[in-house]
């Protein structure tokens, strides 16, 4: 029917951003426009084939143009399915290689896939912080019937900074020397378990079905000098654990434990940076009042919690009852700290945290931890989130956003 294959196409798009077009899908059409201060007004188009083409041959690409800086950028990428499925289907069995040659905000990873360039472009504050990169990736990824998962991957990352962000050293009192690039070559390990997984399975991706069970994710990186003109050697240990708690009748929490270590002297640049949203739509992952590149650790420990009533209160008046309203709060608080060798602050010898103004933008975490909380509504529409957001520590600093609403599509089963 053909009606049938219109709508299936239109929620396909809704869903994963994607329109099927035969053999390939393009998209994603919400990276199709976007503007920020670097680049003006950037097009992009891009795509990626499905298993029309092939069930062993899988790529990913898009090629895209800044009319203020007029540079090309793009993003190329194969795949080789070794269980002759697709590459986004359960269970993953795959290698794959890609290079980027694009600009991204510190502290911010490739978004190409699954974000939306347009809703970020608008955004709040000083979104002057940018970089040029060069990423090049090879990843092999393997998931087991028992939800077990591995990652095995090595990087290579030549990066510039741009706009506002300088990257510069003090030898003497009153004299800068400037940094053009930095560059990293990386090992990395990653493995995944996620018992009793549950999810539903697109031929473009799935959408997980969220149930009582953890999903634990521990990731080891070893930076390399002088592999591919690597510069630094390190060590980063980093463990993320997700769990949804249910208190009958009172709704339901998601808890999300992240932590980090990072052993080696390290300019700020390749420190731990703490995600930050400058955007209006709301982020599950990141802090929605944190500016970019604010605070930056070498180690650290994050909790986020949502809890979702699921109409506790709402159901309880007729009117919000009838619409099917549903409330929800949440709260994140970080913790972190930066060890003396790798603080400019403490040791001079160390790459100069950024000025904006004559002002320090950047910030070792301290002894108080970051702390943001927020109160919303969901299932607006169906599918409309929006929430109001307060941040309770470290007001001082310039240019901070107190307080702000932030919205986001909010698909649950």
């Amino acid at each position: 029917m053909r009606s049938y294959r219109r709508l299936a196409d239109f929620v396909n798009l809704l869903s994963s951003g994607y329109k099927s077009a035969g053999k390939f899908d393009l998209g994603p059409v919400g990276n199709f426009y976007s503007f920020n201060p670097l680049e003006g007004s950037k097009l992009s188009l891009g795509g990626r084939s499905n298993t029309k083409l092939s069930t062993r041959y899988y790529t990913q690409d898009y090629l895209a143009y800044g009319f203020n800086d007029k540079k090309w950028k793009y993003f190329l990428s194969a795949s080789y399915s070794l269980n002759n499925r697709s590459i986004y289907a359960y269970p993953l069995n795959y290698i794959q290689v890609s290079f980027l040659h694009d600009t991204k905000t510190p502290g911010q990873e490739n978004i190409f896939a699954q974000g939306n360039a347009f809703l970020s472009s608008f955004s709040r504050g000083n979104n002057n912080k940018w970089l040029y990169n060069d990423i090049f990736r090879l990843s092999y990824i393997h998931e087991f019937g028992n939800h077990l998962s591995y990652n095995l991957g090595l990087k290579y990352w030549r990066q510039e900074p741009a706009d506002s962000l300088v990257y510069a050293y003090e030898p003497a009192p009153g004299k800068f020397d400037t940094v053009r690039q930095i560059t990293t070559s990386e090992l990395s390990a990653t493995i995944r378990w996620a018992p009793h997984e549950q999810f539903y399975q697109g031929k473009n991706g799935r959408t997980n079905i969220i149930n009582k069970y953890p999903i634990l994710t521990f990731q080891y990186t070893k930076g390399i000098q002088g592999l591919f003109g690597g510069q630094y050697h390190y060590d980063a240990f980093h463990f993320n654990l997700y769990k949804r708690f249910y208190w009958a009748p009172l709704g339901y929490s998601d808890v999300r434990f992240d932590a980090g270590y990072l052993n080696g002297l390290l300019p700020f640049p390749l420190l731990i940076i703490a995600p930050s949203n400058q955007s209006y739509v709301y982020s599950f992952n990141s802090y929605n009042l944190l500016n970019t590149e604010e605070f930056v650790s070498d180690h650290y420990a994050g909790i986020n919690v949502d809890h979702y009533f699921a109409g506790f209160f709402f159901n309880k008046i007729p009117l919000l009852k009838k619409w099917r309203l549903r409330e929800v709060i949440g709260g994140k608080i970080l913790y972190g700290g930066l060890r003396d060798i790798n603080n400019p602050d403490k040791n001079p010898g160390q790459m100069k945290f950024p000025l904006n103004k004559g002002f320090t933008t950047t910030y070792p975490l301290g002894s108080q931890p970051y702390l943001e909380a927020s109160v919303g509504i969901y299932n607006i529409f169906t599918v409309l989130r929006l929430d109001l957001v307060k941040r309770y520590t470290y007001l001082q600093h310039p240019d901070v956003s107190g307080l702000g609403l932030r919205a986001t599509a909010n698909f649950s089963f």
